[in-house]
């Protein structure tokens, strides 16, 4: 086995092509061996996305063994590698890359990278954190998430700040009581968008004079509302719903539909 490791490795440090380095890579992270965890690391500073994929990809099914090489051989003046060292950590869960992925969820300059942070710091697992430690990592955690869905500029990096709130909120009611009404509309919607019908899910197959399959869409949407209102301290906040999603709906359909 150890001699087939260094064959691998080998034939990541030999690849000739951009092709083969990706073909490589992924013939190395499948092997999920220890051993590979450094060369993996190395590949995230290569201008290779594909083999950059695959390495995380490997990392990630590596788990916990690799989240320490991925700290301590950082490298802070490749952004590339930076960046994609992030995202490998912020799949694993792992809280002892919090501190890293809560100043890059609300620091770093790149969407993407802030994106995959704030995705990270809202699948924490916090069962490998020792108990005492627990609490102030997720009020850490909570404070990080309401700026990032109020005040980042970019709406995909906002609407993960809401998925890990989402997160936080089944813990219990400590947070529940803590978390922006807004939110709650966000998952209202989010939860429905998930459930509506139509070939392919898309939105092209819905029509507002097609009364039958908007009395679908109507239930659906008012299950939703009253899933998040059940759940949210504060019920009220979805009495705006109504109004709000008769300019949608019409918005999508061109007008002259029926209202939810």
């Amino acid at each position: 086995m150890v001699t087939d490791i260094k064959h691998l490795i080998e034939a990541v440090e030999g690849a000739d092509s951009k092709g083969a380095l990706v073909v490589a890579v992924a013939n190395l992270a499948a092997a999920r061996h220890p051993q590979a965890i450094p060369t993996l690391i190395t590949v995230l500073g290569y201008n290779n996305p594909g083999a950059a994929v695959a390495a995380v990809d490997g990392l990630v099914a590596l788990g916990e063994v690799a989240v320490s090489p991925l700290l301590t051989q950082l490298d802070g003046y490749n952004y590339g590698a930076r960046a994609w060292a992030i995202r490998a950590l912020a799949l694993m869960g792992d809280p002892r890359a919090l501190p890293l992925l809560l100043d890059t969820a609300i620091g770093d300059f790149a969407l993407s990278v802030r994106r995959a942070a704030t995705r990270g710091i809202g699948s924490i697992d916090w069962s490998l954190l020792p108990p005492p430690q627990v609490l102030a990592a997720q009020q850490q955690v909570l404070g990080a998430l309401l700026q990032i869905s109020r005040s980042d500029s970019e709406w995909v990096v906002r609407y993960a700040g809401v998925v890990g709130l989402q997160a936080l909120a089944r813990l219990g009611p400590t947070y529940r009581d803590q978390i922006s009404p807004t939110c709650w509309a966000w998952w209202a919607v989010k939860r429905w968008w998930r459930c509506r019908p139509g070939p392919n899910g898309r939105w092209t197959s819905y029509r507002l004079n097609d009364r039958g399959q908007w009395s679908v869409v109507r239930s659906q949407w008012s299950e939703a509302v009253g899933w998040a209102k059940g759940l949210s301290p504060c019920p009220s906040t979805f009495s705006w719903l109504g109004s709000w999603s008769r300019r949608l709906f019409r918005l999508i359909g061109g007008g002259g539909g029926h209202a939810l």
